[in-house]
């Protein structure tokens, strides 16, 4: 993780509601977890033998391609997500606006879903994926790319770098991770995914810029 100031300590009003509601349904996890996990986190769509007539696998529903980004495994989990999310989102409303700002995190969130089902659905792994992370390296991406040259410094080991090299660092350990199964139970295919489909995005607003 980076340690970086924003311009203002306001936080923008896309970044604050996502802040607030993935915080709210965190508390509720705290109660009703099984049955959020069950219903909202992301189930692979062929779990083997339990599918529906449509040949489905009964876990899986279209909407937990954007609902499980607001579920997260633990203190830890959330805190380093939200961390990010306001330090590099809220840069990143201030500079598109919040319509498109929430346009670009919910396409790197549900990029980020496809990938991870295209890769649980043929691997066999019956787990649920959750959190944000999806979105926020889409967002570390956008950050990347709008300001290359800022510089940000990790926490651990505290080394400054410039954020097209932070970018490309997180990247390329993602990749690493995802292809030799380091660090099992993350999903390392959803953060590509996310940083694939925000860079689609960047792309296409290159010619067409998003409005405000």
């Amino acid at each position: 993780m980076a340690q970086y100031s924003p311009a203002s300590i306001n936080i923008p009003p896309a970044v604050k509601a996502l802040l607030a509601a993935n915080i709210g349904i965190f508390l509720l996890q705290t109660s009703f977890e099984d049955p959020l996990i069950q219903l909202f986190a992301l189930w692979p769509v062929d779990l083997h033998g339990k599918l529906d007539q449509y040949g489905v696998s009964s876990l899986f529903h279209v909407w937990q391609l954007i609902t499980y980004a607001f579920l997260h495994g633990g203190f830890f989990h959330i805190l380093l997500n939200m961390y990010a999310l306001w330090m590099f989102g809220s840069r990143m409303e201030r500079v598109w606006g919040s319509r498109a700002f929430l346009i670009y995190y919910f396409v790197c969130v549900v990029g980020a879903g496809l990938t991870q089902l295209l890769f649980t659905s043929y691997s066999g792994d019956v787990f649920p994926t959750i959190g944000a992370s999806g979105g926020v390296f889409g967002i570390l991406l956008a950050f990347g790319m709008t300001f290359p040259n800022e510089k940000l410094m990790l926490a651990f080991p505290p080394v400054i770098l410039k954020a097209k090299w932070f970018v490309l660092l997180f990247g390329a350990i993602e990749l690493f991770s995802g292809v030799t199964g380091t660090a099992a139970g993350v999903a390392h295919f959803a953060h590509l995914g996310g940083m694939l489909f925000g860079f689609f995005l960047l792309m296409y607003w290159r010619q067409h810029p998003p409005s405000h």
